[in-house]
């Protein structure tokens, strides 16, 4: 009887906060992942040991003026990552042999300010350490203290990634980038194909816990009318902020907690409040929804899954060795460099996709 008294979209509130109750603590110890062939955790131990401090002190600097930057920074290793590995191609410019993956449709939403702080990182750690720190391991760092400096779970990840000679072309930068507008099947299709399986897969979308988005990357579900499986006062409220289906405006991707890496975007799903399709459907679908729900009651769990299926992601086709090269620019290849040597710079600050 006292349930009547609740509106229908509530319930899912509700079951959260009792199962809560319930929970019993899992252990945050885990075994690190093995890394991949030529990649280690302690792979500058010696030859530059301030790396990892350099980045997370810059970082809270940047942060404590603008937290939206974490997610941005998060989002450009997704984009590295998942297009030809994580090899930094993402950050480079175009060429005479074509547009850059920057100008592919799914990377235009992409943080413009997140390219200028990784480059302005590189500067930092190459002046402290000289050339011997390629920018895909800086992204990877800058990706993990994102999430930390978020309040989310600390963790050590592989380093000694070289950087990719190449960019991906349009179309493979397209076929590699699963739109937000596309469905759980053809999420699991897409990226079990990289080797993430359906835990992962939900794992690695928690990452939407913080961040905005553009309207016209779920204006889909708003015009002409509302999407069945989207509650109906997040939709009224998303009619307000993007009045119109072509509108610029943005919104936060999880509204409970936008800036805290958390496990809230869960509950969001569990209450129809997921802003992608991508997102919501997680939840709809029967072979995720039990995922979605133990992360959205148990964080500890979230964290554990997000943290594997993160470090997996990161050693993604990375090129090592003498593969590839260091950049001494982020945005460019060091072909495009006359003259350049370690520690000779100057020491100073400077479409769409469903992750």
């Amino acid at each position: 009887m006292a349930m009547a008294l609740f509106k229908a979209s509530t319930i899912p509130t509700l079951i959260f906060l009792l199962l809560s109750c319930s929970l019993i603590k899992i252990s945050e110890t885990q075994t690190p992942p093995t890394p991949a062939a030529g990649l280690s955790y302690t792979f500058y131990q010696n030859t530059c040991p301030r790396l990892e401090s350099i980045i997370r002190q810059n970082l809270q600097t940047v942060f404590a003026s603008d937290i939206g930057q974490a997610a941005g920074l998060l989002r450009l290793h997704f984009h590295d990552c998942f297009v030809q590995g994580c090899d930094g191609s993402v950050l480079l410019d175009g060429s005479a042999s074509g547009p850059s993956e920057k100008d592919a449709p799914p990377n235009l939403t992409l943080r413009a300010q997140a390219f200028v702080i990784i480059e302005n990182l590189r500067r930092l750690v190459h002046n402290a350490c000289g050339s011997i720190v390629s920018c895909s391991d800086i992204t990877a760092i800058a990706a993990r203290d994102a999430v930390v400096l978020s309040g989310g779970p600390n963790y050590s990840i592989p380093l000694g990634r070289r950087d990719g000679l190449t960019f991906a072309t349009r179309n493979v930068t397209l076929a590699n980038l699963p739109p937000p507008f596309a469905n759980t099947t053809v999420i699991l299709n897409s990226l079990s194909q990289k080797g993430f399986t359906p835990t992962d897969v939900v794992a690695l979308s928690g990452g939407h816990t913080i961040g905005i988005s553009h309207c016209t990357s779920f204006t889909n579900r708003l015009y002409p009318s509302r999407d069945p499986t989207m509650d109906q006062t997040f939709f009224n409220n998303l009619r307000i902020t993007c009045p119109t289906a072509n509108s610029t405006n943005t919104t936060f991707m999880d509204i409970r907690s936008p800036n805290v890496f958390d496990n809230r975007y869960y509950v969001d799903l569990m209450n129809r409040q997921g802003l992608f399709t991508s997102d919501q459907d997680l939840y709809t679908d029967s072979r995720t929804r039990s995922i979605v729900t133990s992360f959205a009651i148990n964080q500890t769990l979230f964290y554990q899954n997000f943290v594997s299926a993160m470090i997996k992601m990161s050693q993604l086709s990375v090129l090592t060795g003498t593969q590839g090269e260091i950049r001494t620019n982020c945005s460019r290849r060091n072909s495009n460099d006359l003259f350049v040597l370690p520690n000779m710079e100057n020491d100073q600050e400077g479409k769409l996709a469903s992750f």
